[in-house]
């Protein structure tokens, strides 16, 4: 029923955009969903307070209450702040908003609602997008969407409630993304390309850190793979970084609805120039950053202490992203997941070798990763995963596991493909069994698929990391056996063949003999 649901909310919600940009459009939806969901959930809350109050039995019970007794007790925040409610001023509800939606101001109403918002919830200051006022939107379709948004029904069970707005926000958050095209990927990865980082890495605990973090959709299935596994949300802390100010605002919704602690940083601000996080050890590192940026340098980033194996080129921040991660990774136990352009692996140019090769040599780089084309909806460009640690596990120093994926991808429409759940099993779990992890089978080399290959190998390639050029070909079965088989269905079909056609060649005798032919 919520697939159904999110496909017909976006259907409609798409026809409101009339011309609009889905860049601009897409801050209007989100922040309006948003409003709904933390509105309900108060309200939720609320009604719960109510039936606590009055009952004997419960701790919160308030004996010989009055009416008016229980409304003061209802405005104490504390009550909510215990569920992780925000508390939402009575102009800034639901109600109030709908009430207003056909009124002329009604983009001033919720800019000022979100301001209410902010003021009474510390987390969320300075993160609401207020830009309701002045959308363009056409006379009515505002209120036309307030109204879809009303449809969105979350519930009275918190946990329902987080899950089906999860779902809601992630599925616009890709259908926006597609609809953006080339710009769309700055805010937002496939779904499956997380789950694979995430099954790799496993972030059961400790600090999880983004350097450009888009929509957060990193920490999002990180804390669903804790969740998965018997942990809980409070185990990991969050710490994120992104430079556009608006998909900053959108990854502190994400996370802010989901009832997650994160640090985000003060502001918007570039990880090169002013990370806010400079003094961050993470155990994990999670990141896809923008492919191939030429425009990163800064005249204050020359000899940076992050440029352990070699100072970067100006016009690629490839190797940048990489060695700043692996700057802001803790030392014994940190492990990186990074996406990016298959040029990574194997460029040459500009200082780009060498740096690779410092960084084989150190024995940081762990497993590589060859990923399907048309994964993204930014970018046809091929793209890799690079897994990097500071410490391998014993016995695989010296060693870098390759795995070709190139050829494991589902078409899930015309243009687009993803890696579907049993492939992310499998890669994770050659992975973990590669890497010794308990009570995994001993990992083996799979021609065409995996290969554990040693330094000195990689060395003898002028350390080019591309999977395909050391899993080998997938093995072809064609022992005897084999063989045989194939060659008795053949002869068989052969001679199936062949007695239709004396079938065919007699009856045409007969008819033509009928006729006065002779043979």
């Amino acid at each position: 029923m919520i697939e159904s649901f999110k496909k017909t909310l976006w259907a409609t919600a798409d026809k409101l955009r009339a011309n609009m940009d889905a860049a601009e459009y897409k801050h209007l939806v989100l922040g309006l969903i948003f409003v709904k969901y933390i509105s309900d959930t108060f309200a939720a809350r609320n009604a719960e307070l109510v039936k606590r109050f009055a009952d004997p039995a419960d701790e919160y019970h308030l004996p010989d209450a009055t009416p008016d007794d229980v409304a003061t007790e209802l405005e104490d925040r504390d009550y909510y702040r215990a569920a992780n409610v925000f508390w939402v001023p009575e102009a800034a509800r639901w109600e109030s908003i709908r009430a207003a939606a056909k009124q002329a101001n009604i983009g001033k109403r919720i800019d000022d609602a979100l301001t209410l918002i902010e003021a009474e919830n510390p987390t969320l200051k300075n993160i609401l997008d207020k830009r309701y006022a002045r959308a363009q939107l056409p006379d009515g379709k505002l209120g036309e969407l307030i109204d879809l948004v009303s449809t969105i029904g979350f519930g009275q069970d918190a946990a329902v409630a987080r899950d089906v707005l999860g779902q809601v926000y992630e599925y616009f958050l890709g259908m926006f993304a597609n609809a953006e095209g080339k710009r769309g990927g700055q805010f937002y990865t496939p779904r499956s390309i997380v789950k694979t980082l995430v099954a790799v890495l496993a972030p059961h605990h400790g600090k999880v850190y983004d350097p450009c973090c888009g929509s957060g959709g990193m920490f999002v299935q990180s804390e669903e793979f804790i969740e998965a596994h018997g942990g809980k949300r409070g185990d990991v802390s969050i710490y994120g970084q992104e430079a556009n100010p608006t998909t900053w605002r959108l990854a502190a919704m994400n996370l802010a609805i989901r009832g997650l602690d994160f640090d985000l940083g003060k502001e918007p601000a570039d990880s090169f120039v002013r990370d806010q996080h400079k003094d961050l050890r993470a155990d994990f590192v999670l990141a896809n950053p923008p492919f191939n940026i030429s425009d990163w340098w800064h005249g204050s980033l020359e000899g940076d202490a992050r440029w352990v194996y070699g100072d970067p080129p100006q016009g690629n921040a490839n190797y940048a992203w990489l060695q700043h991660m692996l700057h802001h990774l803790k030392p014994d136990t940190g492990r990186a997941g990074i996406v990016l352009a298959n040029g990574s692996m194997s460029s040459s140019q500009n200082n780009e070798g060498q740096i690779r090769a410092a960084m084989v040599e150190a024995d940081v780089v762990e497993v590589m990763v060859a990923l399907p084309g048309q994964l993204f909806f930014n970018t046809q460009i091929p793209a890799c995963l690079w897994f990097l640690t500071k410490r391998k596990a014993a016995a695989r120093k010296g060693e870098v596991l390759f795995i070709d994926a190139r050829k494991l991808a589902t078409m899930i429409s015309r243009v687009q493909c993803e890696l579907a759940d049993e492939v992310i099993d499998r890669i994770a779990s050659t992975v973990a069994a590669w890497r010794g992890d308990p009570p995994l089978p001993a990992y083996e080399d799979v021609a065409g698929f995996c290969r554990s290959v040693r330094l000195e190998e990689i060395a003898q390639h002028d350390h080019v990391l591309t999977p395909g050029r050391f899993v080998g070909a997938e093995k072809v079965e064609d022992d005897d056996e084999a063989f045989a088989l194939k060659m008795q269905t053949l002869t068989e079909k052969l001679g199936e063949q062949m007695a239709r056609g004396a079938e065919l060649d007699l009856l045409i005798r007969k008819k033509l003999g009928g006729l006065g032919y002779e043979f």
